[in-house]
């Protein structure tokens, strides 16, 4: 090694003295309150969560006990149910949920007057808080013939059908209302990949004779894949952790058909009004975030090639 790699290497090492010299104790002061609150409140409860797992409490009486909750949660019978409720609320999400904001995108991407109108309208659900959303949706699931649901089905010879009231159909009831409150900020995501899509390409496509669909199969599902790959993931996350829908719905019924993981959670926590066991919820939430974690890092490795070929 020269006398003048020395020398540089010399300039260019980093110590204390040239790292506040070049600004980043500043930047470090400018930052702290940030990190502050973020250690207070995001890291601070999940510390406080994993060790809420190791202890049989109810915030006023605390034990040690180890893995016991983790035991109890696997030996729980309604566990099961649980996991399989919320794959199955998942999977009909995907089936149905999934395919319907991407369609109303490419439609409304279509349109060539009052596109944000449609927009508007597209979004219009999201900005309905969940929880009227899920009442007004309760009322339309009346199970009586008069109800609004039985009532444009019977227009059509259809029987009046008992909706939530049925552990054949509550599930699908639940991913309906789910589908419609949630599609429209993807809707929002899908309308401005579209605008990323160069014209060109459709206008070669065309040349081709390319069908209307064949352009959207050819060029535009390639154009999002990154974003399709993003927005799956998201939504596999999401309705992983579905609780609003079980609880205003059905509160698990009928026959726990609609019980779903978190809301197992929410009945260890808050199962009686002397307070539940906070240590079973806690187990059973970070098996959940670590299998979320688990799942994730694999679907990205996975699909790393895809989103960029």
């Amino acid at each position: 090694m020269t006398s003048d790699t020395l020398v540089a290497t010399s300039a260019h090492r980093r110590t204390p003295v040239s790292w506040v010299r070049g600004g980043g104790l500043t930047t470090l002061v400018f930052a702290l309150p940030m990190l502050v609150i973020f250690g207070v409140f995001s890291w601070a409860p999940i510390v406080k969560a994993v060790v809420m797992s190791f202890q049989k409490t109810n915030l006023i009486v605390t034990e040690w006990v180890g893995l016991e909750n983790f035991q109890r949660v696997f030996a729980d019978p309604v566990l099961p149910m649980a996991v399989r409720n919320t794959a199955y609320f998942a999977l009909l999400a995907l089936i149905f949920g999934y395919p319907v904001p991407l369609i109303a995108a490419v439609l409304m991407s279509e349109v060539r007057r009052a596109k944000g109108l449609f927009s508007a309208l597209a979004y219009l659900p999201v900005v309905v808080p969940p929880v009227v959303a899920v009442l007004l949706w309760k009322f339309f699931y009346d199970p009586r013939p008069e109800g609004v649901f039985n009532t444009i089905i019977g227009y059509v010879g259809i029987p009046p059908q008992p909706w939530l009231q049925s552990a054949t159909s509550a599930m699908p009831s639940l991913v309906l209302e789910a589908t419609w409150a949630a599609a429209g900020g993807t809707v929002i995501i899908y309308l401005a990949a579209l605008t990323s899509v160069p014209t060109e390409l459709y206008d070669a496509a065309e040349v081709d004779g390319a069908s209307v669909w064949g352009k959207i199969w050819h060029v535009t599902m390639p154009q999002l894949r990154g974003v399709l790959l993003i927005t799956f993931i998201l939504q596999i996350i999401g309705t992983a952790q579905v609780f609003l829908e079980p609880y205003l719905f059905t509160g698990g019924g009928p026959a726990n058909a609609t019980i779903s993981v978190l809301l197992l959670v929410y009945r260890y926590a808050f199962q009686n009004s002397l307070g539940g066991n906070y240590g079973m919820a806690t187990a059973l939430s970070l098996m959940l975030a670590a299998f979320l974690a688990v799942m994730s890092l694999v679907y990205f490795r996975l699909t790393r090639s895809w989103s960029t070929s």
